[in-house]
């Protein structure tokens, strides 16, 4: 007879899979865009008025800094989350918090051009890394994340 026994612990939901894989997805196109950007990708870029390209590559330091922790946050985010580490909470709230300033910036800069659609978009991606992190914290209350 073994004294092995399986341990005890919260089975994981199936919807954490599903919220993990979706915002992998999401995720790694935002990294995928912050690099096609930040390389100058001239295939990529294509599509964008010159104004906007131009706005965009003349960003302060910061503004480069802080897109890169949203987008790279919220991928670490989203791998934590589906290998159910507590990690995702932090991560995913870093991504929140700094989509929130890089929008809001981008939104109160009067010097920023518009595109049409753009400001939905960036309230969309804002409420979805919101919600990333209530979720990834909901997750971690039930002891699903350890």
């Amino acid at each position: 007879m073994s004294d092995y026994s399986e341990p005890t612990g919260v089975k994981t939901p199936w919807h954490l899979w599903l919220v993990g894989g979706l915002s992998l997805l999401w995720n790694a196109f935002g990294c995928v865009d912050f690099t096609m950007t930040a390389t100058r990708n001239a295939a990529y870029l294509e599509p964008y008025p010159q104004e906007m390209l131009d706005y965009w590559l003349n960003m302060p330091t910061w503004m480069w800094a802080d897109w890169a922790v949203g987008v790279f946050g919220g991928l670490l985010g989203s791998i934590a989350l589906l290998l159910r580490r507590k990690l995702a909470v932090p991560l995913f709230a870093a991504s929140f918090i700094a989509a929130s300033i890089s929008m809001s910036f981008g939104f109160l800069d009067e010097n920023a051009p518009r595109m049409e659609g753009a400001g939905l978009m960036s309230g969309i991606i804002i409420v979805i890394a919101l919600l990333l992190a209530v979720y990834a914290w909901w997750m971690s209350r039930r002891d699903v994340l350890r």
